[in-house]
C-alpha cells in the first residue's frame, strides 16, 4: 500500500526487454534506502526490487503491466514518480494507493490559475472507473483532489511544490498517464452495479 505522497524523482539508465517483460534499471536517492524483495511505486505502479547497485536498482514490470500503464513508454533518461510502501501505524497523508493501475489517461489540458495549475484529463470511462467532484484519484503515484469531474474527463490543481517536485512539470497536452481510482470508488460503484 502506498499513500499518493511522492518521496522523490527517479532517472531511467537502462530499459531491457526480457522476453515479454521489461526490467527497468532507476539512478535515485532512495537506492541506499532499498533492498531486494521491496516494493516501490514507479509512477504509481508497484513494482518489485530485483538488483541493486550503489547507486542504481532495477524492477521488472510484466507484460500485463505494460499494456495497462505508461511504462511501456518508458525511454532512457526518463524521470519517475517514486514512493515507497508505507509503514503500518504511520499517518495516511494522502489517501490508500494500492499501486495497482486501472488504466491509463491523456492530459487535454495545462492552464495556470493564480498561481497553481489546472491539469485535465480524458480515460476511457467504458471501464466502469468513475470520478467524482472532490474525490480522490491517483496520476502518475500523486495523490490529487478531483475537480470538475466529467463522464470521461476531470481535472486536478496542482499547488506549485507538487509541480516541481513531480512529473507533472515536464507534462504536456497529449502525455500519457496512469490512473489508479479511488479504491473505495470502486467498491461501491461495483456493488451498485450488482444491485
Amino acid at each position: 500500500m502506498f499513500t499518493g505522497i511522492i518521496e522523490t524523482l527517479g532517472k531511467v539508465t537502462s530499459l531491457q526487454a526480457k522476453g515479454g517483460n521489461l526490467d527497468i534499471t532507476i539512478e535515485s536517492n532512495l537506492t541506499s534506502e532499498l533492498k531486494i524483495d521491496q516494493s516501490v511505486a514507479h509512477n504509481g505502479v508497484c513494482l518489485t526490487v530485483v538488483s541493486l547497485t550503489d547507486s542504481t536498482y532495477t524492477v521488472t514490470a510484466i507484460a500485463e503491466t505494460l499494456k495497462k500503464t505508461n511504462l511501456d513508454s518508458l525511454k532512457t533518461n526518463d524521470s519517475v514518480n517514486l514512493e515507497r510502501a508505507m509503514i503500518l501505524g504511520s499517518r495516511l497523508d494522502g489517501h490508500i494507493v494500492q499501486g495497482h493501475v486501472d488504466q491509463t489517461g491523456e492530459c487535454t489540458g495545462i492552464r495556470e490559475d493564480n498561481g497553481s495549475w489546472i491539469f485535465s484529463f480524458t480515460y476511457d470511462s467504458a471501464t466502469g472507473n468513475p470520478t467524482i467532484e472532490k474525490g480522490s484519484i491517483t496520476i502518475d503515484g500523486t495523490s490529487l483532489t478531483v475537480v470538475n469531474s466529467g463522464k470521461n474527463t476531470f481535472e486536478v490543481a496542482i499547488i506549485p511544490y507538487t509541480y516541481e517536485h513531480t512529473r507533472f512539470n515536464t507534462y504536456k497536452v497529449g502525455t500519457v498517464v496512469n490512473l489508479e481510482f479511488d479504491v473505495i470508488g470502486k467498491y461501491v460503484a461495483k456493488l451498485m452495479g450488482n444491485r
